[in-house]
């Protein structure tokens, strides 16, 4: 199985499970992510959500080469993209906190997912980053949009996703992207993070949560996520993305 749901002491847990492709995410991940979501959407029950991945390697790779790489075209490439961009605008506007637990490395997609949440609690070994750029791409599941919006600060945003590099834990601490950084395990990490949280009525969780989507909903998000996927599968069909991807997996 790709992924793993379950859903304990009000606590729902969507976890990529492909930890020999350093949990990449392929159709099956995304049908998984869409169940997950269908599950826990209008579920009162649920107090928090989380997205983790299996192993303590990776959290997120990003989308799977080997899946994707066949597309050649802004016309084969946008309904991947624009699926996932639909699911993290779910993820975004899910009722109840979403927490990413990223306990390994996060790279590309990766990191879009984990902006989609509205916390990051970052293993303090991680390293992580929006290296869409060495590909010759952007960001293409909305997650620069995310960024832009839930940051704030412009050159910051603008600077952590062009420049396409890889930074630590405590980069990404410095730099807003990581809420916390934990050391152990990452069933201690969520424990400690969540130690306040849970002493609060979930329905104060949701309430605040309600305020953030109201304004998401009034500024277009989803569109401008779609429009971000729609940017990504122009420079998809790119001769210099698909170098860039040739390069990338005569490496591997």
């Amino acid at each position: 199985m790709s992924y793993n749901i379950h859903i304990e002491n009000q606590i729902a847990t969507f976890t990529i499970n492909r930890p020999e492709m350093r949990n990449a995410v392929n159709y099956a991940v995304m049908e998984g992510l869409e169940q997950f979501l269908d599950q826990i959407e209008d579920n009162p029950a649920v107090a928090f959500a989380v997205i983790t991945g299996a192993g303590d390697r990776a959290f997120c790779s990003g989308g799977d080469l080997a899946e994707f790489h066949g597309f050649r075209t802004a016309d084969e490439a946008f309904p991947m993209l624009s699926k996932m961009a639909g699911l993290l605008f779910r993820v975004a506007t899910l009722p109840m906190p979403v927490i990413a637990v990223v306990n390994g490395a996060a790279v590309g997609g990766g990191c879009e997912i984990a902006t989609a949440c509205d916390y990051r609690i970052v293993a303090s070994q991680v390293k992580a980053g929006f290296i869409q750029g060495t590909l010759a791409i952007t960001t293409g599941w909305g997650g620069a949009t995310l960024l832009f919006e839930k940051d704030g600060k412009h050159d910051r945003v603008l600077r952590l996703l062009a420049e396409a590099e890889i930074h630590t834990a405590e980069q990404l601490l410095d730099a807003g992207w990581a809420t916390e950084l934990y050391e152990g395990s990452a069933e201690e990490g969520l424990k400690h993070f969540l130690t306040k949280m849970s002493a609060i009525h979930p329905s104060v969780h949701r309430a605040y949560k309600t305020i953030a989507i109201r304004k998401w909903t009034a500024d277009f998000l989803r569109d401008r996520m779609m429009e971000e996927a729609r940017q990504c599968s122009i420079l998809w069909e790119s001769e210099a993305h698909h170098e860039a991807v040739e390069r990338f997996l005569s490496k591997k």
